[in-house]
């Protein structure tokens, strides 16, 4: 039987009711979702990091044409 542990707390999957399954199911979606939309918000820090850069190089481009 597949015991997890909450809270410090081991519990026997087979033995949580329905609801407890249910919201256990709800925190690990959730979970997972934190999980994606940090890698996400890294993905656009990095991309954002770039494009600054790349402004950046631009505008000096600019200033030494005039």
């Amino acid at each position: 039987m597949p015991i997890i542990k909450i809270d410090g707390k081991d519990y026997e999957l087979d033995q949580l009711s329905g609801e407890a399954k249910a919201q256990l199911a709800n925190l690990q979606f959730v979970d997972s979702e934190l999980q994606r939309v940090n890698a996400l918000v890294a993905v656009l820090q990095t991309a954002r990091i770039a494009y600054a850069k790349a402004l950046n190089e631009a505008l000096a481009a600019n200033q030494t044409l005039n």
